[in-house]
């Protein structure tokens, strides 16, 4: 009853701003409410305010003990929507496969695959010396077991 009483607050606060999505909603034993959202042009601190609020207002305390804790997925979290992969295309992602790992800049972000490209440095086809190649991965999502943004400082 508490679930899904959360849960339709939830839904409704995400229906009033559709550039939020839900990453993580969960309820622990002791009634500790997380919810982990991410957005098309990021998660501000006002989000998370208005999306508890949004959940916090309707509910009775007096009926249930709970906590609500609602943050943004972080900087180097996992990607695990494929709304989240479209949101980070131009930033550079590390992306691992069962059989190969790739660092590169995400240049496509469809439903079937995302395209990485990167620089290379390759020895020359002809003579000595090394030349700079333009490298391109096209990775199904299927194949993808974690991608996460590169941060540079």
């Amino acid at each position: 009853m508490f679930k899904e009483k959360v849960e339709s607050l939830l839904n409704k606060a995400l229906e009033d701003r559709p550039a939020l999505f839900l990453i993580d909603f969960t309820i622990s034993g002791d009634n500790t409410v997380r919810v982990v959202l991410d957005g098309d042009e990021g998660v501000n601190l006002q989000d998370c305010m208005d999306v508890s609020r949004a959940i916090e207002h309707n509910l009775d305390r007096e009926a249930e003990d709970f906590s609500l804790e609602v943050t943004s997925a972080g900087a180097t979290s996992p990607l695990q929507l494929r709304r989240q992969y479209k949101k980070n295309v131009g930033r550079k992602l590390m992306v691992r496969t069962s059989d190969n790992e790739w660092e590169g800049t995400l240049t496509e972000a469809n439903d079937e695959h995302i395209t990485l490209e990167w620089k290379a440095r390759e020895p020359k086809p002809v003579g000595k010396g090394k030349v700079t190649v333009q490298k391109k991965e096209v990775i199904a999502f299927s194949d993808i077991h974690q991608a996460k943004v590169v941060l540079k400082f």
